[in-house]
């Protein structure tokens, strides 16, 4: 007789630099593992809830700040 077990997701908050660990892990547990990006829209409207947004007044002061 197999035993029943469960499956429960977790969200985990980690630094990218330990996510290579976490596959390691992951891969030696058996554990599922699916990391979640964001998409280029989703970074850029959290970019403008956070404020994070610029403005030009023409063509010129849109190249000074580029370069600036």
């Amino acid at each position: 007789m197999q035993a029943i077990s469960t499956i429960e997701n977790v969200q985990l908050t980690l630094p990218n630099a330990d996510i290579s660990f976490l596959r390691t892990i992951s891969k030696k547990m058996g554990w599922s593992l699916k990391l979640q990006r964001k998409s280029g829209i989703d970074k850029g409207l959290e970019d403008i809830r956070k404020g994070n947004v610029f403005h030009a007044k023409n063509s010129e002061d849109l190249i000074k700040q580029i370069l600036g």
